[in-house]
């Protein structure tokens, strides 16, 4: 066993290292993804490719997947067949993070000639070829661009064939190869700090002081899961699916003593559409809603994936074989940690808007993807946060970001009234968003190089979006007497609504509204106070109307009703009215 002062202090310190390695990968990052909505995963490894911690950012599709990925670059390329400069990278779904666009580039750190750790970062690339990122696709070779377990590069060297290969095959060969090579960089950055802790601290190797700190995390999770009652706990949600093809998720979590087995049989089989799941995917996010759920503080590494079991039928949806299309697997896998934490005892968090929604917008001279997110479901003690990307992680995409790279205008975009659940703790809140197209644009195009400042005959082509989005019918659910949280909306602003995870022309003068969803409430609202109803109805959460007729609290406000701004003390609730009206519910 190793020292355990030397193991916190090496872990402390491995955590500043990773902090580096994500940096540098984000500043040097070209695409917008990257750069701006953080949809990456950073993470050391030791020398078997066991993962000793990640960075404070990154997704948990990515970065637990990641985790069990490395064991196919090790199995791939022992250590006899590597040298110091060589960088390996994959997409290969069923062997990473379940999408060809998510590329992992895993980089052996050497100390003289001997491996004694691994670097890797898993990034969305912004285009990987193919349909775009949707569900139409019936099989994944549509889906672009599949590259097995390959050397870019070699004793330093970059493996130009591969990367014509890849600047080929995509539409963005800038953003996409700028990307792989900010994640070499990162990659660079943290192997040599590492090596200068090694050093600092006199070790050849941090294999034994990486066990320790796997260990710890282990004990720590597998005491939390002592205190949970044993038992067979199980869950359902329902998804909009692909048209009008619905999925059903199902979960039995079964504790015993300090072990869980998450088995997902009973949910429905693989679609004929890229709205499946791998394995490796499912496992990713249902370990991370264990530990979630039960223990977050536990440092996350390969020791807190050791008590959970994950399980799901072969040829299921989420347990999909190729060649199946995966393109828009997210849309599936992010519901994980809402129908796991339901299942638990003690449900700490109502469901969330989950699915996080990526638009694809692309016109004459221009591509870009639309990071948005919806509302985080209210936990037992407090409300959901509005517009926050749960369980992903990711950021929204700026409004500034959206139109300097693109020739693309947000007429709106605000915090949606009234979509949170009600409930003794309201759901967090989804937004209104609007997306135009500007017509010819002068200036420069900022950091986009596929933009065209003025592409002939833009105001008057046609433009497409791909729409990647869930919850415009099955809306998340309350908890404990909780109302559901409102569903979305995904169509044209004052017509019909378009279709979900297809690609969709639109003519110059359309208007596309994109509204997320809300989440669910928790607890009756009835029980919520009234000065909280007040407090919400003040910031724009909830109307006057909903206060009255959901909440049982009647408000009315006292000031000029043309007033741009209204100010807290021109609202009052009318007490009477309020003990009425709740006394009759």
């Amino acid at each position: 066993m190793s020292d355990p002062i030397l193991a916190g202090l090496f872990g402390n310190r491995l955590q500043s290292i990773l902090a580096e390695q994500q940096n540098a990968l984000v500043n040097t990052a070209f695409s917008a993804v990257v750069r701006e909505s953080l949809d990456l995963a950073c993470a050391v490894f030791d020398s078997r490719g066991e993962m000793i911690g990640q960075s404070v950012g990154g997704t948990p599709g990515h970065i637990n997947a990641m985790a069990t990925g490395m064991h196919h670059f090790v199995a791939a390329y022992p250590p006899e067949t590597l040298e110091p400069g060589d960088v390996l990278l994959t997409n290969d779904p069923w062997q990473t993070a379940g999408q060809i666009n998510d590329i992992t580039v895993a980089t052996p750190v050497f100390r003289g000639e001997r491996l004694v750790a691994w670097f890797a970062s898993c990034c969305h690339a912004p285009d990987i070829g193919g349909r775009l990122v949707s569900a139409e696709a019936h099989e994944v070779f549509e889906e672009g661009l599949r590259l097995p377990i390959l050397k870019f590069l070699r004793a330093g060297e970059v493996n130009a064939d591969l990367e014509r290969l890849i600047r080929a095959n995509v539409r963005t060969p800038e953003e996409t190869v700028g990307d792989l090579y900010a994640q070499v960089t990162g990659n660079e950055v943290g192997a040599a700090s590492l090596l200068r802790l090694l050093a600092e601290l006199g070790l050849e190797s941090l294999d034994d002081v990486a066990a320790e700190i796997m260990d710890r995390s282990e004990r720590a999770l597998r005491d939390a899961l002592r205190e949970l009652p044993d038992g067979t706990y199980t869950n359902e949600i329902v998804t909009d699916g692909f048209d009008d093809e619905e999925i059903v998720l199902r979960v039995a979590a079964t504790v015993a003593g300090d072990e869980i087995h998450l088995d997902f049989a009973g949910s429905s089989p693989q679609s004929r559409r890229g709205i499946n799941v791998v394995l490796n995917y499912t496992r990713a996010y249902a370990s991370f809603a264990v530990k979630a759920a039960i223990s977050p503080e536990v440092p996350h590494n390969a020791g807190s994936f050791r008590p959970v079991h994950v399980t799901a039928p072969a040829g299921s949806v989420l347990n999909c074989l190729p060649p199946a299309p995966v393109a828009s697997r997210h849309l599936i896998g992010h519901f994980l940690p809402s129908l796991l934490i339901g299942a638990l005892p003690g449900t700490a968090i109502a469901p969330s808007a989950d699915a996080l929604w990526m638009t694809i917008w692309r016109g004459p001279g221009f591509m870009l993807n639309v990071f948005q997110t919806g509302g985080m479901g209210a936990r037992a003690d407090k409300d959901g946060l509005s517009t926050t990307g749960f369980p992903s992680g990711l950021r929204s995409t700026p409004t500034e970001v959206i139109e300097t790279m693109a020739p693309l205008v947000q007429h709106t975009r605000a915090l949606r009234t009234d979509s949170g659940g009600a409930g003794r703790f309201r759901g967090g809140l989804g937004q209104v968003t609007t997306m135009a197209l500007r017509g010819l644009v002068s200036g420069n195009s900022g950091s986009n190089p596929n933009y065209h400042s003025r592409a002939p005959g833009l105001s008057s082509a046609s433009w497409s979006v791909n729409g990647n989005v869930d919850r415009v019918r099955a809306a998340a659910s309350g908890v404990d007497g909780g109302r559901p949280g409102a569903p979305g909306r995904f169509g044209l602003r004052g017509g019909a609504d378009l279709p979900a995870k297809s690609r969709v022309a639109l003519t110059a003068g359309s208007v596309v509204d994109v509204t997320l969803p809300g989440a669910g409430g928790y607890g009756p609202p009835s029980e919520r106070p009234v000065a909280a109803v007040l407090d919400d109805v003040v910031e724009g959460y909830v109307s006057v109307a909903a206060a009255r007729e959901v909440y049982g609290v009647e408000v009315r406000y006292l000031g000029d009703p043309d007033a741009l701004v209204r100010l807290p003390e021109d609202y009052v609730v009318d007490e009477e009215q309020t003990a009425r009206l709740r006394a009759g519910q």
